[in-house]
């Protein structure tokens, strides 16, 4: 028994964004220990899955389609990671309403959608995991991108939401909360050295995260291991959010 409790197995997971970084690393990690993995994203720098997908997550009158076709092909979805996002940097974010619209649209909206259309689908084999990758600033306040920080507020939220109103059907809904990672998204902070050993200091690690520290929490929240949670957070943050800061 032990041995099949982190078993995902020819499991069907549809991952978001995992082109690259953290999306990209939770693909190949889950592919490696036998999971049918999927990913979607605009476009492939290499082709590393059964079923890769070009496709803007901005054109959610198509993410219904996109769904059904996977599951087409496949019979089944067993998980959806839900990793897309955006940060826009902007001279005055309040008034940049471009960059709010975008932001929401890719890092929330597609998230709803692709739940809404995945839910009912998992809801037929009375199984399924959601995992919805937030952020430090779903809790956190940090300056100058509320739109980005309200997203993925709005994205926890909406786990919790899902765990909610689709658990007597077998399907769990659960944040993983990344802290700071080493990836395209941070690199502009990360090769600040200032930036850089700030970030690390708040940390309890002292440390940024890698994209690889992401693996092991999404194969658990995939697995059976996890069968008993839902509507939680798991925080993979070096300690950041624990840090009292004396």
């Amino acid at each position: 028994m032990m041995e099949k409790l982190f078993d995902v197995k020819d499991r069907v997971v549809v991952v978001t964004g995992s082109n690259r970084g953290n999306g990209l690393a939770i693909a190949l990690g889950l592919r490696k220990v036998g999971a049918t993995v999927i990913r979607i994203d605009l476009g492939f720098d290499e082709k590393i899955g059964a079923y890769d997908i070009e496709f803007d997550l901005s054109n959610s009158t198509e993410i219904g389609n996109l769904v059904r076709n996977v599951h087409n092909k496949y019979g089944r979805i067993d998980s959806l990671v839900n990793n897309a996002g955006v940060t826009i940097p902007s001279s005055n974010p309040y008034i940049d309403d471009e960059a709010y619209e975008k932001t929401m649209s890719i890092n929330l909206h597609s998230a709803f959608v692709m739940c809404a259309t995945v839910c009912p689908i998992m809801a037929k084999n009375k199984s399924g995991s959601i995992i919805n990758i937030t952020s430090l600033g779903a809790e956190l306040g940090f300056p100058n991108n509320p739109s980005y920080q309200m997203s993925k507020a709005g994205l926890r939220q909406l786990t919790k939401a899902l765990a909610r109103d689709w658990g007597e059907f077998g399907i769990r809904a659960n944040n993983i909360c990344p802290g700071y990672i080493k990836t395209a998204m941070t690199t502009k902070s990360f090769n600040n050295s200032e930036l850089n050993n700030q970030r690390s200091d708040n940390t309890l690690l002292k440390r940024w995260g890698e994209p690889e520290d992401l693996i092991g929490p999404a194969l658990f929240l995939v697995s059976d291991a996890s069968s008993y949670m839902t509507g939680t957070d798991i925080y993979v943050d070096g300690g950041w959010t624990a840090n009292g800061g004396l």
